[in-house]
């Protein structure tokens, strides 16, 4: 008989509804990282209206910082750490738990959702950056530039150009690839050089430091010389810098197509400085032609 009595109270114990419900713990967060993510909130309902302490233990179940002491409390409740312990000072990343003390019942309660503390900065080290000179004009020949980058653990990678955030990688990996199209709002970006510059966000938030990446040119044509010479008749030999298979050229009213990087015209009758323009896409290069007698 009293066999079948203690595993009646056995089972009851097992069907007792728990005093705390639905628990919402944050799960990792950095106190240094001064973004979205440095504050841990733990949440949760009480099944009865009690006078609650709140406090934040430790791995070792050592009290390290009060949350709240003997409030009276029903239904929903919600608290926020700063990561930091009673006297102020940032916490040893590790695994710490909220522990709740119910007065009214006389039970203390410690949450096994783990709060886990990452103030650490991941570091990244860029692998590569390729190409160096590239042209968004739409014609798919160098459009973007690829910066390959590895990060000492699973973080974000993002793209900075000029200091102005670009490009935001996809996932949390140790090593990815950061594409930057060259343009600001759907618009290609004006023929200038570019300081690119990675930045590695981790999980909790923390961000590494700013990894110099180098420097990136955007360069749709170029006259390479832009000062010519040639006499009255004879070839001009052009060169240009770009990407594109064939490009437009006017000079002295004549006007044609020839093939991109060298090509060859005639030079006007009249011995004088002459605009020479070459084209590709909508953009533009000029220079100067000095025709001369023979």
């Amino acid at each position: 008989m009293a066999t079948g009595v203690a595993f009646l109270h056995t089972e009851s114990l097992k069907l007792e509804t728990s005093p705390i419900r639905q628990t919402r713990v944050t799960k990792l967060f950095s106190p240094v990282c001064r973004c979205e993510t440095s504050k841990a909130r733990i949440a949760f309902r009480l099944g009865k209206p009690d006078v609650i302490s709140t406090s934040i233990v430790d791995g070792s179940g050592n009290d390290v910082h009060l949350l709240a002491s003997e409030r009276p409390t029903r239904g929903r409740v919600a608290f926020l750490w700063n990561g930091r312990d009673d006297s102020g000072r940032i916490v040893p990343d590790g695994i710490y738990r909220a522990r709740v003390r119910l007065d009214f019942i006389e039970k203390t309660y410690t949450l096994p959702n783990a709060i886990v503390v990452d103030s650490k900065r991941p570091v990244a080290k860029v692998v590569s950056v390729r190409p160096r000179i590239f042209s968004p004009d739409g014609d798919r020949r160098s459009d973007r530039i690829s910066v390959r980058y590895t990060v000492d653990e699973r973080a974000r990678g993002m793209l900075y150009v000029d200091g102005v955030r670009r490009v935001v990688g996809s996932g949390l990996k140790p090593a990815g690839e950061l594409r930057w199209y060259g343009k600001v709002d759907g618009r290609p970006l004006p023929a200038d050089r570019y300081r690119l510059g990675v930045v590695a966000v981790d999980p909790a938030g923390n961000r590494s430091r700013p990894v110099n990446a180098g420097v990136v040119r955007i360069r749709y044509i170029a006259l390479t010389p832009p000062h010519l010479r040639a006499k009255v008749g004879g070839w001009i030999r052009v060169r240009v810098s770009t990407d594109a298979r064939r490009v437009a050229w006017r000079i002295g009213g004549r006007q044609g197509i020839a093939t991109a990087p060298a090509f060859r015209i005639r030079a006007p009758k009249t011995a004088r400085r002459y605009l020479l323009v070459v084209s590709e896409h909508g953009h533009h290069a000029g220079g100067s032609v000095d025709v001369v007698a023979g």
